[in-house]
């Protein structure tokens, strides 16, 4: 479970780039919506303390961020970055895969159990051996998302996942998304992929959490007018979930 109380984040030049979001994911997948600017990867930056936050609280599982917690924290809540070069730096996937169980000290049994539990749990087996030099883009998302869910955190944040995969990419990390069962925040600008992969949505605008509902939301022409993004165009299946908003 991820908590966030007041949440305000303040850039080193003073640019107020969160202002007071609250918020929890216990279960199920979230959207996290936003224009550009509007603070999605700080956000998520600051939930695991990459930045820190100049007022408010963050929680995982009960337990508060703080500079003594901050490796507890982000074990339990993983971070999947928008650009999986950044996250993965080994010779194989495999050693990637295996890096976060390592670097948590776990045993070596322990390590390889993780590793190919996790390996096999995204179907990317075949590539345990490859170099990430070596992969497609969809491949790199998945064995980015193999290197988080090896070091088995309780929820899940992942920033553009989407970002640039071809067609078969994107089914089959959708694919992957929707069996796990982990609490997950997904950043993204594809309300397609947003409407398949998530039951909720979060719509941020200018560092303030301007909504939080149901998938409706992702045609709510007013709402999302607001928050720069255009809206889903209309459908009959409506969601029955209401928005909150929270200006």
């Amino acid at each position: 479970m991820l908590e966030c109380s007041d949440l305000t984040v303040r850039y080193p030049d003073g640019t107020l780039a969160l202002d007071g979001v609250t918020f929890s994911l216990e279960r199920g997948s979230a959207a996290l919506l936003g224009a550009n600017g509007a603070g999605k990867t700080t956000l998520m930056l600051a939930a695991v303390g990459v930045l820190p936050a100049a007022r408010g609280a963050v929680r995982a599982d009960g337990i508060l961020l703080t500079p003594k917690t901050v490796g507890e924290v982000r074990r339990r809540v993983g971070l999947v970055f928008q650009n999986p070069d950044d996250q993965l730096f080994m010779p194989t996937i495999r050693e990637d895969v295996a890096f976060g169980p390592r670097n948590f000290g776990f045993s070596r049994a322990e390590i390889d159990r993780r590793t190919d539990d996790t390996l096999a749990l995204l179907g990317i087996e075949r590539l345990a051996e490859r170099s990430p030099l070596r992969l497609s883009g969809g491949e790199k998302r998945l064995a980015a998302v193999a290197a988080v869910l090896a070091a088995d955190p309780t929820t899940l944040l992942l920033d553009e996942p989407a970002a640039f995969l071809d067609p078969r990419a994107r089914r089959r990390l959708i694919g992957a998304l929707n069996a796990l069962p982990h609490p997950k925040l997904i950043s993204t600008h594809d309300l397609r992929f947003a409407e398949e992969t998530c039951t909720r949505v979060l719509l941020l605008r200018e560092g303030r959490l301007y909504a939080d509902g149901g998938l409706e939301l992702l045609r709510d022409a007013g709402a999302m007018d607001a928050c720069g993004l255009e809206p889903l165009p209309p459908s009959c299946a409506a969601n029955s979930s209401s928005s909150v908003p929270n200006l």
